[in-house]
């Protein structure tokens, strides 16, 4: 091994983060372009990547670092290539950190790595981890009090500063991480991710994932979930310039149900699970005081004797009756949309309550999920487009983002 290639190799594989050695202008550049055309050396200029000291992708065209280097070779930085690199690394080295051997094998520190959802449980089902995603994007990292507790095992002290979620074809979905981030992971959570690999099946990192992480820009679309509870928010603000009354008693915002969310597992249990929270922020959220004076909360019933009941009136008969009473389109079937899934949420969650289900494991549960997601959706805004008409809410609407007004949303 030349001294270039030396010096290239050792400042790589101890350097805290695999970092690339920028082109000394001692160095011979004919021998480095032919150790480029070989494979023993990789480059990275800014053309490739703004920062040429992190080596971002795996794989690149071997015409493609000799494009860079030709045209800037003075701010380029050399890394080892691939056969270099096995000649070197030692298994012993990192045994038990997959991902951080797959760095020092010269993989991409941007490279997307795919797993199985069921991945997250642990983390998302444990009260000791602060876990937050909006189906886009997610992290994972232990609360403050348990860092600092002498209670929790060091090797559970992790960070995972961002993944997201992938999907294929059939709209399966998948974690996608960034292979730097989970090389950062402990051994034992290495271990747990790389048990839950996915090294087939097509999938692909979700587009606002890899413009959020990977080009540095804005997403196209608002996540489906998260368009939901901004339309709560929303609804509110245009029903305390009706009445100065929330329609729903809570709109979530800020405080987003981490279970509300597309499922981990698909099962029927987690499903019905699913189900059960939509509801409670749907009908069983709905604020009767709104409606107080325009329609009645109860209503005459007339028994199989002859006598007469008072019954109280459900919530998504009364805001039926509101709307009807109020509210009079020319075409009325989103509204007639709106009201049936209000209607079909309600009946879904009331299916378990009256019965024993087995458990049962079906990836139908993955897509019947998202479709009830996308109908919910579909009923919010349209409720939100009701009560824009309003006439002390078209005197002074709120501001309302382009993406949301648009119904720009990921339905995925």
């Amino acid at each position: 091994m030349n001294e270039i290639c030396n010096n290239i190799l050792s400042h790589y594989l101890e350097s805290s983060r695999f970092n690339g050695t920028q082109i000394d202008g001692s160095w011979d550049h004919s021998v480095i372009r032919s150790h480029i055309e070989s494979g023993i050396l990789e480059v990275v200029g800014p053309g490739m990547f703004p920062n040429p000291y992190i080596k971002p992708f795996s794989g690149v065209p071997i015409e493609r670092q000799l494009q860079e280097f030709d045209s800037r070779a003075d701010d380029c930085c050399l890394y080892p290539g691939r056969s270099l690199l096995e000649e070197t690394v030692k298994d012993s080295s990192y045994e038990g950190r997959p991902y951080t051997k797959r760095v020092a094998l010269g993989g991409g520190q941007l490279d997307g790595v795919y797993f199985d959802i069921s991945v997250l449980e642990q983390y998302r089902n444990d009260p000791r981890y602060y876990y937050w995603a909006d189906d886009i994007n997610g992290q994972v990292c232990i609360k403050d009090e348990h860092y600092e507790s002498g209670e929790v095992d060091e090797r559970d002290k992790v960070l995972l500063e961002t993944f997201g979620f992938g999907f294929n074809e059939s709209y399966e979905r998948c974690v996608v991480s960034l292979l730097w981030y989970i090389s950062t992971l402990n051994r034992e959570h290495q271990q747990i991710w790389a048990a839950k690999e996915l090294l087939g099946g097509d999938f692909k990192m979700h587009p606002d994932y890899y413009r959020n992480n990977i080009i540095g820009d804005w997403g196209e679309r608002l996540p489906v979930c998260e368009a939901f509870v901004m339309e709560l928010s929303l609804i509110n603000e245009m029903a305390n310039k009706i009445k100065s009354e929330n329609l729903f008693r809570k709109d979530y915002s800020g405080a987003r149900p981490k279970e509300f969310a597309f499922l981990i597992r698909p099962t029927l249990s987690a499903f019905n699970s699913f189900v059960l929270l939509l509801d409670q922020m749907m009908s069983d959220n709905i604020n009767k005081k709104f409606f107080d004076g325009e329609v009645a909360g109860d209503y005459d019933h007339v028994r199989d004797d002859g006598k007469i009941e008072v019954r109280k009136k459900g919530t998504i008969a009364i805001l039926e009756e509101w709307i009807d009473r109020f509210f009079r389109p020319q075409d009325d079937s989103p509204i007639n949309e709106m009201k049936a899934t209000f209607r079909k949420v309600r009946k879904l969650r009331q299916k378990p309550a009256h019965s024993v289900q087995e458990d049962v494991f079906d990836q139908k549960y993955i897509r019947e999920q998202r479709q009830l997601i996308l109908d919910a959706y579909g009923a919010i805004r349209t409720l939100r487009q009701i009560l824009a008409n309003h006439p002390k809410v078209k005197a002074n609407p709120p501001d309302i983002s382009e993406q949301l007004w648009n119904g720009e949303i990921w339905s995925m």
